[in-house]
């Protein structure tokens, strides 16, 4: 067994970090050997020359003033020793506060330490600095650029996501170093301005007025190469962009050429007529979107259908958009998809309690999940709803870490982090930086020991009926292929066009869309979204789907 030899130095009694160290370190099957507190430099030389460890790790938790004197003499009386052992591989760590480490990295003291740990590293990082032993393999070796791996590699925490995109390009590309250089997010996702989304191949029908509308004015495929370039630093993160609102299959191909685009997300119903998106009518979207699953799937890309939320962004009942994830799901796994990305966004809409929310996410979890086999498996992706954030930050920032414990009683692998400002403004670096610290805290409270929400006798009772409920809904979708011309109806892009037409999915907000019927009231009782009569009151599902005029 390779042997650690720990102290805190100078005055510091401080214990807590140092033991907390070891106890990492015997996970790793390291002997450890805690000399005790405030050990002097003297004491410490001894020690080393007696005991001969491979890492010395020492703390010291007190004033930046301070720690200059304490590790100066340090530095004096280590001179001899520290030249010896590097010649045997010791390393030499140091705990300690990121004003302490600045003012000794100032003074010209901090290249004693192979590294310096301030606090801010995950419990993830300290493991992997243990199991490699040598202290450049965090800082420079490139994390997996696959997904699969990835997710893998950061086991048992999962991998955070979140989208940038600046109204001006140069910003972008200098956020895009930041957030890779802070090694806190593992896939960035691209956000194009609507000019891009929409007319990305036919610039001449670009309004000038919208440049950075919505996200990064991306006008050509060298822009996207700056963009994915910048993100070759820090950890290194995977890269993905939308998937466009016209020339799709297109644009999928110029992704993947680009930015090795981590997966696709695409929606079944929308980007057209119905959230006017782009000029494509329902029934012509839903057929490319199909194709775009289907280009995907022959290269072995990841897919995601962001489909579910859509409708409840739009206020639909919860009913709905579990059927909806199953539905998206379903036609990705029958154009071919192996892996599939099911995003799970909370708090949509903001109304929902935690309760009910959970109770909707099992329900669309076991649904979906009802469809893996050999071919088919899909991957967890949860995410905080941006519509439960307010123009209070505190506020936003209590939400985004309540939410986060929310959703990790799903286990996602994946975690979209939304920033606390961005129901103000697009979020800058910093802002995405301090965001995912607080959900990484929230993460590690949880992996530690979490209680079971999904035994609430409530969630489980509310979970049953949505997947009664959802189930009613796709067979009243089958049955609108009354002549049976269809082998599988639940793929049909006339019958999931009709599904909308008719009402069997709908929500309030589609009201005097033509490609819809917008003629559904819904209502919050109880912390959950219904289907309701003009009164307001409940009503239940197959009550209305009787009603509905097929």
């Amino acid at each position: 067994m390779k042997k650690i030899l720990a102290a805190t130095v100078g005055s510091c009694v401080h214990v807590a970090g140092i033991l907390n160290f070891l106890s990492i370190a015997e996970k790793e099957g390291f002997d450890t050997i805690f000399l005790g507190t405030a050990v002097s430099s003297e004491t410490l030389k001894n020690e080393i020359n007696l005991l001969k460890p491979d890492i010395v790790g020492l703390s010291y938790r007190l004033s930046p003033e301070s720690a200059v004197s304490v590790f100066k003499e340090i530095k004096e009386c280590f001179t001899d020793l520290i030249s010896g052992v590097k010649k045997e591989k010791i390393s030499f760590l140091l705990g300690t506060t990121k004003p302490v480490a600045e003012a000794l990295k100032k003074s010209g003291i901090s290249d004693v330490f192979d590294a310096i740990f301030t606090g801010e590293e995950s419990i993830k990082e300290v493991e992997k600095y243990l199991a490699d032993k040598k202290p450049e393999i965090i800082k420079d070796k490139i994390p997996p650029q696959n997904l699969l791996k990835r997710i893998n590699y950061k086991s048992p925490s999962p991998i955070l996501r979140h989208h940038f995109g600046r109204p001006n390009f140069e910003e972008t590309i200098s956020g895009i170093k930041k957030i890779s250089e802070s090694r806190l997010i593992d896939v960035i996702s691209l956000g194009p301005d609507q000019n891009a989304q929409e007319f990305f191949f036919h610039p001449e029908k670009m309004d000038e007025k919208q440049n950075g509308a919505g996200g990064v004015p991306i006008r050509s495929e060298n822009d996207l190469k700056k963009l994915y370039h910048a993100s070759r630093t820090g950890n290194y993160p995977l890269m993905r962009c939308y998937s466009g609102t016209n020339d799709i299959i297109e644009f999928a191909e110029v992704l993947q050429k680009n930015i090795n685009n981590a997966w696709c997300a695409v929606p079944l119903f929308w980007y057209n007529e119905l959230d006017n998106r782009s000029k494509r009518t329902l029934l012509d979207s839903i057929i490319e979107n199909q194709e775009v699953m289907k280009w995907h799937a022959k290269r072995n890309i990841p897919v995601e259908v962001n489909e579910s939320h859509h409708w409840s962004l739009r206020y639909a009942p919860d009913s709905v958009a579990v059927a909806a994830a199953y539905i998206a799901a379903y036609n990705a796994k029958k154009m071919g998809v192996n892996t599939y990305i099911s995003q799970y966004m909370f708090n949509t809409p903001p109304e929902t309690s935690f309760k009910m929310d959970l109770a909707k996410m099992l329900a669309k979890i076991e649904l979906i999940e009802s469809l893996h086999d050999d071919n088919f498996i899909t991957l967890r992706q949860s995410r905080t709803g941006l519509y439960s954030m307010s123009g209070d930050f505190n506020a936003n920032k209590g939400q985004l870490a309540s939410s986060t414990m929310l959703q990790m009683q799903i286990n996602p692998v994946i975690v979209h982090v939304v920033a606390y400002c961005e129901s103000e403004y697009a979020a800058k670096p910093e802002d995405i930086i301090e965001s995912s610290e607080i959900v990484i805290k929230v993460i590690e409270n949880c992996i530690n020991g979490c209680p079971d929400m999904k035994k609430d006798k409530e969630v489980v009772l509310r979970k049953n009926q949505l997947i009664y409920d959802a189930n009613l809904i796709i067979r009243s979708i089958k049955e609108l292929d009354k002549e049976d011309k269809f082998e599988d109806p639940l793929i049909s892009p006339g019958i999931l066009e009709k599904s909308i037409r008719f009402g069997i999915l709908d929500a309030p907000h589609l009201k005097n869309i033509n490609a819809a019927c917008g003629k559904i009231k819904t209502h919050f009782h109880n912390g959950a979204n219904l289907s309701v009569d003009e009164s307001g009151n409940p009503v239940k599902e197959k009550n209305r789907l009787k009603d509905i005029n097929k």
